[in-house]
């Protein structure tokens, strides 16, 4: 059964050590992840699977499938549990439509984004509202004053609709700004950050783990596979693509997103440690995540029970000093992603 944590220090939720992603529940064809979506009735034993394993916390987006990956989410945790026995956090910021005001994190959208999100989703409130990136992160709204992002968000949990605020994917500057102007302001300040973050992106260890670390917010990291690079989807390069998302469209956000010279020499080193241990590269790979102190609950995805299953015993998983080492060894410096405006 899967061990439980406490979202961060600054917070009384529980999550269990493990979220659940699901960027890739919705329907099939619909959205930038449309050709390796699972439509409800696949989706539904691994959300069932999860339940029975402890894992408890789930992550959505009003841009996965473009709403539909909230209202499949929405209606198997009806189904499968009652509302005060799951921890379900959602995100917005990112373009609904062609309208500007679709995006983005004014006052306008921040209201209606999150009223459509509860619709979709079929519940009154969400545990956790996360801000898909920072107010003026996102192409468009550059001007978006943060003080009428942060009081537009407080309003909402106020209001009942929010109960705790995250944030995710930005600069440490920009986050400690969001922080501290929050409390000046005597309004809700975030919990967790959900930032990228894994063996062969490592960027994120140079400022944001540490303040993180030092001022008790919980870190959520996304892609903690590398989006399959860790967990053996690509054999030594981007052209050796062995899944349905690796070989789709998908694989071009992953090159993007993964330009060190030693990602396959890492991923490399990542299948021989699993071999030492008798796990698999993804098993490894979270493995090492997870024995960072700052890291409270990576956010997982899967598309079969058995690689949840796998997923769930890595946490059981303690690696020797030395294997860390040897599997931190290759890492050189990469752009940060966000400076060139991609993350």
């Amino acid at each position: 059964m899967l061990k439980t944590t406490s979202l961060g220090r600054n917070s009384g939720l529980i999550v269990s050590r493990l979220c659940l992603g699901t960027m890739n529940f919705g329907e099939p064809g619909r959205g930038h992840q449309g050709d390796w979506t699972l439509g409800i009735d696949d989706a539904r034993p691994l959300l069932k699977a999860a339940i029975e394993k402890g894992l408890f916390y789930f992550d959505c987006a009003d841009i996965y499938g473009i709403g539909a990956s909230e209202t499949v989410v929405g209606a198997l945790l009806r189904e499968l549990l009652p509302r005060d026995q799951y921890v379900l956090a959602t995100k917005i910021s990112m373009p609904m439509g062609r309208n500007p005001n679709q995006g983005g994190l004014s006052r306008k959208h921040v209201i209606e984004g999150v009223d459509a999100c509860l619709r979709r989703l079929g519940v009154d409130y969400v545990d956790k509202l996360v801000i898909h990136r920072h107010p003026q992160g996102i192409a468009g709204h550059e001007t978006t004053p943060i003080e009428e992002t942060l009081e537009a968000l407080h309003d909402l949990v106020k209001a009942g609709k929010v109960t705790y605020l995250g944030a995710s994917s930005m600069f440490a500057w920009q986050f400690a700004e969001l922080q501290l102007t929050a409390r000046m302001n005597g309004w809700t300040p975030f919990v967790s950050m959900q930032n990228h973050y894994n063996l062969v992106y490592r960027e994120e260890e140079r400022e944001m783990l540490p303040y993180c670390e030092k001022t008790g917010v919980a870190v959520t990291p996304w892609s903690p596979l590398a989006r399959g690079i860790l967990a053996g989807a690509y054999q030594g390069g981007f052209s050796g693509g062995s899944t349905a998302r690796s070989q789709g469209r998908d694989r071009q956000r992953t090159e993007s997103l993964y330009q060190g010279e030693a990602v396959f020499d890492i991923a490399a080193r990542v299948m021989e440690t699993a071999d030492k241990y008798g796990k698999t590269p993804a098993q490894i790979a979270l493995a090492w995540l997870l024995s960072k102190p700052a890291v409270t609950a990576p956010i997982v995805g899967v598309s079969r029970v058995e690689q949840l299953d796998q997923l769930i015993a890595a946490t059981e998983i303690t690696l020797e000093p030395a294997d860390v080492a040897y599997l931190e060894e290759l890492y050189r410096p990469v752009h940060n992603l966000l400076s060139i405006g991609s993350s």
